[in-house]
């Protein structure tokens, strides 16, 4: 009767233990399975990422032909005649109104060529004329104030640093660039350590499963 007893009470313990590897084992999977989808939301969104700083950055970076970059002695800076332009007053409503257009003459000292400065590529595609366009609206004295500060910041014989056209297919220079060498950098930083990431909990995750797949035939063999 004791070996009876005995042999039920080691068999219920057999049985709760076999029933713990199963939860064990469910745990991990699920786990493993939150992890993998994890790893692959990371690598799709990086790669969504990719799309969208290449038909944004990259694309306005590789077409911008202001690669060079020097130091420009100011020649002249002209407030000229008034730009129009129109601002937006709600639905299918536009209204006019105008900004002093300020005009700036530079020599690049690596090419010794006079230019015409503007603030950067938008500028220049807005109105290559004046050096900045800013943003319509009716406050038409804001603007003019905002125009004058800029032309009292840039006096005749002051050195600012600039971009050309090393191929003189553009007579035009620019103060700065909408996307230099560091914004591009760092708009394909982040992706790429998204994109390891979610590449290395994939990697993990299956090198975990094989591994626990060869320890349990490393077991059987034994057995």
């Amino acid at each position: 009767m004791f070996f009876v007893t005995g042999a039920k009470s080691a068999g219920g313990k057999f049985r709760d233990v076999d029933l713990l590897d199963k939860k064990t084992v469910t745990a991990l999977k699920a786990g493993e399975d939150r992890a993998i989808l994890l790893g692959l939301a990371m690598v799709t969104a990086s790669i969504m990422m990719y799309f969208v700083v290449g038909i944004t950055i990259l694309r306005s970076y590789a077409d911008s032909v202001w690669t060079e970059e020097s130091v420009c002695i100011v020649v002249n800076s002209t407030i000229m005649a008034d730009v129009n332009c129109s601002y937006s007053c709600g639905s299918d409503c536009w209204r006019g109104s105008k900004f002093p257009c300020l005009q700036v003459y530079v020599s690049v000292n690596t090419t010794g060529r006079l230019s015409r400065l503007s603030h950067n590529e938008e500028s220049w595609e807005s109105n290559f004329e004046c050096f900045y366009v800013p943003k319509c609206h009716k406050d038409t004295a804001a603007m003019h104030h905002m125009i004058v500060n800029i032309s009292e910041r840039l006096k005749p014989h002051q050195q600012v640093p600039c971009y050309y056209d090393p191929s003189d297919q553009q007579e035009s220079a620019l103060l700065t660039r909408l996307y230099d060498h560091s914004a591009v950098f760092y708009s394909l930083f982040w992706p790429s350590c998204m994109l390891t990431g979610g590449t290395a909990i994939i990697f993990m995750v299956k090198l975990t499963q094989y591994l626990s797949i060869m320890c349990e035939q490393v077991v059987k063999i034994k057995r």
